[in-house]
């Protein structure tokens, strides 16, 4: 989605970020990163493209200098009493940096859904770790107590002046190098990186255009331009945590009001293939809120054509774990691989005909699973070159007089089908008292017995499939058996729970092949 934001025509609350970008402090701990050509991608989507590179800073992400920015400010008084932040990652390893640069006290609240790699980064600088609750607002929580009872500075990850100054420098660094970008894409979290640099840009030349990127379920800023006020998200994403807030900072809202052009959301699988991109262009493995605003360039031009563009390569994090994920995703983000449940006569020469149909394609996987005796599910996954080659196919499986469903953007699929071993319900009295349901949970070493205990125990569960995604949310799929006349009593007890649950009852793939 692209949602345009009628600007204030003022630069009432970004003015003064002139003076403030102009005396940030960021060196003493940031590099002036390159910006490099993506060859590549250039030539995939007929636009010159080209990347900050903030994932070549000391601690791989733009942080440092906000960071370090805000504690040059706090007074001597401040400083020897030490401070205390809260982070999914990477503003705990700016702070951390930057005090053990400037010989202060640190300590860092983060979630324990953390990846690892990035408490062990927090560490080696030297801060002392604490990790306390699911998400990045529980961490704040538990931060802004401490630093209450303690007396000490709690420095914000994105909603500060003097840290939104700090990131401000990156909008400093692009202008001076090269002015004639026709958009500049940025990720979106709380939104201390976009203010800084929209705030600096958008003051200093009308031609470039600034959209922020957001992943779709974690679109903070969409939901405070949709209702121009500060939205609290009732749910967000886990999969890209650097970008994982509920809802988008005060003064950084201000600033974007004013500053910014407007906002791209994007889905989970066009991220990955974003990670992939970048790889292939600088042989760097980004984690998923650094490649967040490529995707959303690429978004955006797909209708446009001999443009020039920047996107922030915010951060490389990643966790080691999650890359299989990534991997398996970035086809699909891409277009290339399709999803099909086909259904085949159950009898001999049945599997021939259908391979036959696919001719020289390339098939991914090829899952079969009986229905009954006169008819076959096929699962398959097949590389596509273009669109037009995906309707070729669909045309000649019409004609063959196949049935079947496409799954490409199907949630159960992707996540479950694909995965899962088993087979149908066939218990014909349990089948049409089934329901399904999907859920996410953040995933730390108790997860799934804490999800099963309050799920409770007055209800049986005809069928489960749990999937951990590396380190950060796991996923599960959950059959519940419910008699009809307590729908209610179940619907009611699933709302009370810390859980997201989504019902997927008619979804084509459970039908297809679990059912």
């Amino acid at each position: 989605m692209r949602l345009k934001i009628n600007k204030t025509g003022s630069f009432k609350h970004s003015k003064k970020y002139i003076k403030l970008i102009n005396e940030a402090n960021v060196y003493d701990v940031s590099i002036k990163t390159p910006v490099t050509f993506a060859t590549n991608m250039t030539a995939k989507i007929d636009n010159e493209v080209y990347l900050k590179r903030e994932d070549l800073q000391p601690v791989f992400s733009f942080k440092s200098r906000g960071a370090y920015n805000k504690i040059l400010s706090l007074t001597p008084a401040q400083k020897k009493k030490g401070v205390i932040a809260a982070s999914a990652g990477n503003h705990a390893q700016g702070v951390a940096f930057a005090c053990k640069k400037l010989k202060i006290p640190c300590s860092i609240v983060m979630p324990v859904t953390t990846p690892d790699i990035k408490v062990r980064s927090v560490k080696n600088f030297g801060a002392k770790i604490l990790l306390e609750g699911d998400s990045f607002n529980q961490a704040v929580k538990a931060a802004l107590k401490i630093a209450k009872t303690k007396k000490i500075e709690f420095i914000h990850p994105f909603d500060d002046q003097y840290t939104i100054a700090g990131q401000g420098t990156i909008g400093q660094e692009i202008l001076e190098a090269d002015d004639e970008y026709d958009a500049i894409f940025l990720p979106v979290g709380g939104g201390g990186l976009l203010a800084g640099v929209s705030a600096w840009i958008a003051q200093h030349t009308k031609k470039v255009k600034i959209y922020g990127v957001e992943v779709e379920d974690s679109a903070c800023l969409l939901e405070a331009i949709k209702f121009d006020k500060r939205v609290r998200l009732r749910e967000v994403g886990l999969f890209a945590d650097g970008v994982a807030v509920e809802q988008i900072g005060k003064n950084n809202f201000d600033v974007i009001k004013e500053c910014v052009d407007g906002v791209i959301t994007v889905s989970v699988d066009e991220v990955c293939a974003a990670v992939k991109d970048i790889f292939e262009d600088t042989r760097v493995l980004s984690e998923p809120a650094g490649a967040l605003a490529l995707a959303g360039l690429k978004k955006y031009s797909k209708k446009i054509k001999g443009k020039k563009f920047l996107a922030i390569s915010s951060g490389a994090n990643v966790n080691f774990e999650r890359l299989s994920y990534i991997v398996e995703r970035s086809e699909l983000g891409e277009n290339r691989e399709k999803i099909l449940s086909i259904q085949i006569p159950e009898q001999p020469g049945s599997f021939l005909r259908l391979c036959r149909i696919f001719g020289k394609a390339q098939i991914t996987e090829f899952n079969y699973r009986m229905a009954d005796e006169s008819k076959a599910f096929v699962l398959v996954g097949i590389k596509t070159k273009t669109e037009d080659s995906f309707k070729a196919l669909k045309g000649k499986l019409k004609k063959s007089k196949f049935k079947f469903n496409d799954l490409t953007k199907n949630e159960i699929s992707n996540d479950h089908l694909r995965h899962m071993v088993g087979g149908r319900n066939n218990q014909d009295a349990n089948k049409n008292s089934e329901r399904i349901f999907r859920s996410e949970f953040p995933q730390k070493p108790d997860a799934l017995i804490n999800f099963l205990r309050d799920f409770g125990t007055n209800w049986n569960i005809s069928l489960f499939h749990y999937r951990n995604l590396g380190a950060a949310f796991a996923k599960v799929l959950i059959g519940i058996q419910d008699n009809p006349k307590s729908s209610k009593r179940l619907e009611t007890h699933l709302k009370g729970l810390e859980y997201n649950f989504v019902e997927e009852t008619t979804n084509n793939a459970y039908q297809d092949f679990l059912r």
